[in-house]
């Protein structure tokens, strides 16, 4: 059901758990899919109850969270640390856990070790790879130990070192090639969901249009499947850049420090607490305290 602008929507805690199943029927009935990220029980309560189809306990968090350079130091612990808390906020959402920088690439056996961690420990429903061709046998391995496992090709930022920054692909026909050709190694290893980031739009629906899977675009245009934010860069929460391809729903940075250096006005000023913000005492009581206090 449809809401009218000024109106609430359905609380999430009264949808029914998001599916797999319900992400393929709608790339099948072309009804575009929603994922956003979060990082802790309050943003992954606001975004479960906004309506989103898919929340990522992204890496990004080693950037708008954690305040390091890029996704690359992000640990483990880290990682099941905050999905976690997310997991207690987000109830009808699907939920994906962002497997961190060498926590797959070295070892297949380690890999669904870890990915099964973050269902097994932080409750997660499904995992998130990096990579095309080179990480199809551990998205084999995941896939075939029982957990879901979505891709991302295109920019994959715990690769920046190799692909000399922050910096769209798939630009030349050759490249456009090849992640084409990553994406259907991916669909054939089991993957449910494939990220594009940074991709030119009229790859990312060419290559949508071929895959029988969801994409979910980031940076890659409105022929994708579906379109994920980091939550951060939606609400204008990180103050480093924000990439050309966030819409910035709201500037929640400038009216937090707004009220922050109020409160800091009224403290020094003496305006807060003020006598509603207080708590009172029987007058009795209150000269019985203090009479003792002279004794």
């Amino acid at each position: 059901m449809s809401t009218q602008p000024g109106e609430q929507k359905e609380p999430a805690r009264s949808r029914r758990k998001v599916s797999i199943l319900d992400l393929q029927k709608k790339k099948n009935n072309g009804q575009p899919i929603t994922m956003l990220t979060a990082y802790d029980y309050p943003s992954a309560l606001l975004v479960d109850q906004a309506g989103v189809d898919l929340i990522l306990v992204g890496d990004s968090l080693a950037m708008v969270v954690l305040g390091l350079e890029n996704t690359l130091a992000v640990t483990m612990d880290e990682m099941l640390h905050h999905a976690r808390a997310v997991a207690r906020g987000a109830k009808a959402a699907f939920l994906i856990g962002d497997m961190p920088f060498m926590s797959y690439q070295a070892d297949v056996v380690e890999a669904v070790r870890n990915a099964g961690r973050f269902l097994k420990e932080s409750g997660m429903d499904s995992v998130k790879l990096e990579g095309g061709h080179e990480v199809a046998p551990a998205t084999r391995a995941i896939v075939n130990a029982g957990i879901p496992v979505m891709g991302h090709i295109g920019l994959t930022p715990q690769s920046i070192s190799k692909l000399g920054g922050f910096r769209v692909q798939g630009k030349t026909a050759a490249d456009a090639r090849r992640l084409l050709d990553d994406a259907l190694a991916l669909e054939a290893a089991g993957c449910f969901a494939i990220v594009l980031e940074a991709v030119p739009a009229p790859v990312a629906e060419a290559i949508s249009r071929r895959l029988r899977i969801p994409t979910i675009g980031i940076g890659a245009g409105p022929g994708c499947d579906g379109q994920v934010l980091v939550y951060h860069d939606l609400l204008g929460l990180f103050d480093r850049f924000t990439p050309k391809f966030v819409k910035q729903y709201a500037n929640a940075g400038q009216a937090i420090h707004e009220a922050l250096v109020a409160y800091v006005e009224d403290v020094a000023a003496g305006r807060f607490p003020a006598a509603e913000h207080t708590y009172p005492m029987d007058e009795t009581e209150l000269a019985t305290f203090l009479s003792e206090l002279e004794g």
